[in-house]
């Protein structure tokens, strides 16, 4: 079975692989069901959604597939973006009130009575923090919540939450093509904050799927055609027998503070070849650093000055 990593410094263990759910879609029919039992025979115990996913199509899925196995599974959800009436666009409510509110949606749609790790969706640092952290601390009190986290790649708002909150985890989106996170690792690793991962294969620009995608395209400051030629002298770094998301997923779970690696799957093919990264060999240091010399990390400018 899967190896496991505690968040934080809660009694929660997330499989290293975890679940974004996100790649589940009506589209899918049955095949939705295909890919989470999948994940369960192979050991995934963590499952990714928010109540913006689909308009809570998403958590109701989630809650009939997983209602049977409830108490063996990780489950975390995100809330603090509201959908406009005609649910062509949504705005960021971080009130306690809307907080509460929408989490008790979250709780009907998922069939549950109490969330293992609740995520705020977003967060800057205008936003009414304490408020938002006294309603976190009550949804905990009150037996709903078990633990709670941020989903958030802004150094200012991570710092505030960190120092004043207490939260287990940041989300944040982290892959070989955006490292920017990795400055703030030593902190939250002192702090004894877990990351989970999210995007760990770039919208599959680190998969085998780059070399049919537009070279013209960008990722980040990165074109299409340079990650593919990277990708080229990556093939030599890494054994034949090694896809490319399998290289890619080892390189994120090669930090210490990475509690899990979120990756979608629309297919159970998809999910397979993620799964089978934990049947390898780990990566080694010299193929790691080689890594980092190819995709230098890059430094986060913005939201970094404190305005409270």
């Amino acid at each position: 079975m899967m190896n496991k990593r505690q968040i934080g410094k809660s009694d929660l263990y997330a499989s290293e692989l975890g679940f974004g759910c996100m790649s589940l879609s009506p589209g899918l029919g049955k095949e939705n069901e295909s890919i989470v039992k999948t994940a369960l025979e192979h050991g995934i115990n963590y499952f990714d959604t928010a109540d913006l996913y689909q308009f809570g199509w998403n958590e109701e899925l989630i809650g009939k597939l997983l209602k049977d196995v409830r108490q063996d599974i990780i489950l975390a959800t995100k809330g603090g973006n509201e959908w406009t009436e005609s649910q062509d666009s949504w705005n960021w409510n971080p009130s306690k009130k809307y907080i509460k509110s929408a989490f008790k949606e979250s709780l009907r749609r998922l069939k549950t009575d109490y969330i293992d790790l609740y995520q705020l969706h977003g967060g800057t640092i205008e936003d009414p923090m304490d408020e938002t952290i006294e309603a976190f601390d009550e949804l905990v009190s009150e037996g709903l919540v078990r633990y709670y986290g941020i989903s958030s790649i802004r150094p200012n708002t991570i710092s505030y939450y960190a120092e004043h909150s207490n939260i287990q985890s940041v989300m944040m989106q982290y892959s070989l093509l955006d490292r920017r996170p990795e400055e703030l690792f030593p902190y939250l690793e002192k702090k004894g904050i877990s990351v989970i991962a999210r995007g760990p294969v770039a919208k599959g620009w680190l998969s085998e799927k780059a070399f049919e995608k537009n070279p013209e395209d960008k990722f980040l400051s990165y074109s299409g055609l340079d990650i593919q030629s990277k990708l080229e002298r990556v093939k030599k770094l890494i054994p034949q027998d090694e896809k490319l998301t399998q290289t890619a997923l080892k390189f994120i779970l090669s930090h210490s503070v990475i509690s899990t690696a979120v990756a979608g799957a629309s297919s159970v093919e998809q999910l397979l070849e993620n799964i089978h990264t934990f049947r390898s060999p780990e990566m080694t240091e010299d193929v790691r650093k080689e890594l980092e010399d190819l995709f230098p990390a890059e430094f986060y400018e913005s939201h970094r000055v404190q305005n409270r």
